[in-house]
């Protein structure tokens, strides 16, 4: 992979991390309280650090979050080996025709 392209990809991995570490939950919080005719609702929904979403028939609402915290971490970690073997590896994994 060419060196530009590799530079391009980690731009777009950092800019999908950033979003993630931003994301707010409380479209989850609405995502639990929709109702039967409010499903069309749901493709509005920002779900990006939404990792698991239950409900069972009595009404309870079981919501799990991605650890934002350890992305944070792995950003300031990539910002710092700004070459590494490592981050060249998620790059490469990533730029297979994943979206970013």
């Amino acid at each position: 992979m060419k060196k530009s392209e590799r530079a391009r990809r980690k731009r777009l991995l950092m800019r999908q991390m950033q979003h993630f570490v931003e994301a707010k939950v409380n479209d989850a919080v609405k995502l639990a309280y929709l109702t039967d005719e409010q499903v069309d609702l749901i493709d509005t929904l920002d779900l990006t650090a939404l990792t698991e979403f239950k409900r069972n028939g009595k009404g309870a609402v079981e919501v799990k979050f991605a650890d934002r915290m350890k992305v944070a971490e792995r950003m300031i970690s990539m910002l710092e080996e700004s070459e590494s073997e490592q981050t060249d590896a998620i790059v490469d994994l990533l730029g297979g025709g994943a979206t970013l």
